[in-house]
């Protein structure tokens, strides 16, 4: 979920750092760290979430029957 209360305190999702690849990440407060490095100085920022995308649907088990008026 995106708005939970239990998060994990990464600087993948801290206000104060910022990515320089996928591995690396910029702290304002720390310099240079790993993406799963972990501080006092944590600040959440919901918009560096990526949410899972979700499956699509599996239409084949319908006919086209089950989808006329």
């Amino acid at each position: 979920m995106l708005f939970r209360k239990k998060i994990d305190k990464f600087c993948s999702y801290c206000a104060h750092a910022g990515k320089v690849d996928d591995n690396t990440y910029l702290c304002k407060k720390k310099g240079l760290v790993p993406s799963c490095h972990r501080c006092r100085k944590f600040q959440y920022d919901p918009l560096k979430r990526v949410p899972v995308r979700m499956k699509p649907k599996d239409f084949a088990k319908y006919d086209e029957v089950d989808f006329s008026l």
